[in-house]
């Protein structure tokens, strides 16, 4: 079984450049609007993992452009999670046109968790117990 979350969103026009077309870091924008509902589905949001003095920053992000999407297009954004490891955790996202029948643009994040201070610690259990609860892969 592979968990996944579709979040749907609609382009702006303030999300579009001089060409009509979306703007790249916008792409980058809807990978987080993914996350943020993928960790809600999954009754693990952010706000609950701040509450304990865990964050999740960005430490690298990759995003390939594949077609262009438009002004007031309806856009699904697929997220997966790839792995969890001892501190790092992968997402993987997709952007689909409104059917899921164009792939627009796919790419993955990762984080480091860490405390308040930003010291790297390891993923605590709320987060690895989605290991077997969602069969994601433990990573290398």
């Amino acid at each position: 079984m592979s968990v996944h979350n579709l979040t749907r969103v609609r382009v702006l026009y303030a999300d579009t450049d001089a060409m009509g077309v979306v703007y790249h870091t916008n792409y980058i924008k809807w990978f987080e609007l993914g996350r943020n509902e993928f960790m809600r589905q999954l009754s693990v949001p952010y706000t609950e993992l701040e509450k304990i003095g865990l964050n999740l920053p960005l430490i690298k992000v990759s995003c390939d452009y594949l077609k262009a999407a438009t002004y007031d297009q309806l856009l699904t954004i697929e997220t997966k999670f790839e792995y969890i490891k001892k501190a790092t955790v992968r997402f993987n996202s997709k952007i689909w046109d409104e059917n899921k029948e164009n792939l627009l643009a796919e790419g993955y994040t990762i984080h480091v968790c860490t405390n308040n201070e930003g010291k790297v610690r390891r993923i605590p259990q709320m987060l690895l117990g989605l290991i077997e609860k969602h069969n994601i892969s433990k990573g290398e």
